[in-house]
């Protein structure tokens, strides 16, 4: 079995997009028997904007979204990254590894730097590759669940372990991309589903608000529902959502509307609404103790984890011998003799 690392930014409220796209794939891992660590990636949060806003807030419902999708901290180390010293000090080593012009010319960090609107890119923005390298190579993962838009990424941690092993020696492998098959949601206002652009369905929302949101989302002048993806985008993406909900291919779902907007959104939102009601069951039944507890339990594996990796790292560079003492609770999982 593989040791899979992933993780979410805590800026929002997790949507169907991000169920579908990696969450529900978690949970296949995590059943499969992999070694899966979950970053919550709180530190991250600055790097595209001037205040981090409530993040302890916003990292219990990540952490309690998490739980509702069936995320197990038996089976799964979730933790948070600022609480985890010595992953953050691989930066400083991996930072050596790369120029300036690598990270000028990452296209994720370009498609940040003009989604965040800001005029000046901060030092954060241009180096959060590295912070990204860190964050896998620290726990030595094999794998990496990423999307095709995430493999720039990807490579620049391959490109700081292979230097870093040229240079020092063995430590790391070279982690392989997990490319999915998860469909691509678009917002309900055409565009990619996103927390920052506020067109998405939260996998926290109750009926009323799921029903606002469908009715409000763009369809076209058609009266027959079809399911065109090319031809129709809009009406295709309300099928797709609604399929994927319900378990049942969008086109037999158009066939059932028939005619109309009007019936199309309500088939979706009874769709969105059933399948999201086992998860908001679940989601009410753990609170901000069971959080910190997920979140006390994982960062002791992780502590544990990134102190082995960074007198490793140490030891190859021919710095002094760091003494620690890694922090663990009994209810805390073995992480491995990596």
């Amino acid at each position: 079995m593989s040791r899979i690392l992933s993780g979410d930014r805590p800026t929002g409220a997790l949507h169907l997009g991000h169920y579908f796209g990696t969450l529900a794939n978690r949970v296949r891992l995590q059943q499969q028997g992999h070694e899966l660590f979950v970053v919550v990636a709180d530190y991250q949060v600055i790097t595209d904007r001037a205040t981090p806003g409530a993040v302890r807030d916003a990292v219990t419902s990540l952490v309690l979204d998490y739980l509702a999708c069936g995320l197990d901290p038996d089976a799964t180390v979730v933790f948070a990254h600022s609480a985890v010293p010595a992953l953050n000090q691989l930066l400083l080593p991996f930072l050596s590894l790369v120029s300036v012009g690598e990270l000028s010319r990452n296209p994720t960090v370009k498609q940040e730097a003009r989604q965040s609107g800001r005029r000046a890119v901060s030092g954060l923005l241009l180096t959060y590759p590295v912070h990204q390298a860190a964050d896998i190579l620290f726990c030595k993962a094999d794998l990496v669940p990423v999307g095709r838009d995430q493999l720039p990424h990807l490579e620049q941690t391959r490109s700081i372990a292979r230097r870093f092993n040229e240079r020092y020696g063995p430590v790391f492998g070279l982690p392989e991309a997990l490319l999915g098959d998860a469909p691509v949601l678009l917002g309900l206002d055409g565009r990619k589903m996103s927390k920052s652009l506020g067109n998405a369905i939260a996998l926290s929302d109750p009926p009323d608000v799921v029903a606002a949101k469908v009715r409000a989302a763009r369809t076209d002048s058609e009266r027959t529902i079809s399911y065109e993806p090319e031809r129709r985008p809009q009406v295709a993406n309300l099928l797709r959502i609604a399929g994927l909900c319900s378990g049942t291919e969008p086109a037999a779902l158009a066939d059932e509307v028939g005619d109309g907007a009007g019936r199309l959104k309500a088939l979706v939102t009874e769709a969105i609404v059933q399948f999201l009601r086992p998860l908001q069951d679940r989601r009410a039944r753990f609170d901000a103790a069971d959080v910190h507890d997920v979140l006390a339990r994982g960062t002791a594996v992780a502590n544990a984890v990134a102190d082995r990796t960074l007198a490793h790292v140490h030891a190859a560079m021919g710095f002094a011998e760091r003494r620690h003492t890694a922090i663990r609770t009994s209810s805390a999982r073995s992480p491995g003799p990596r």
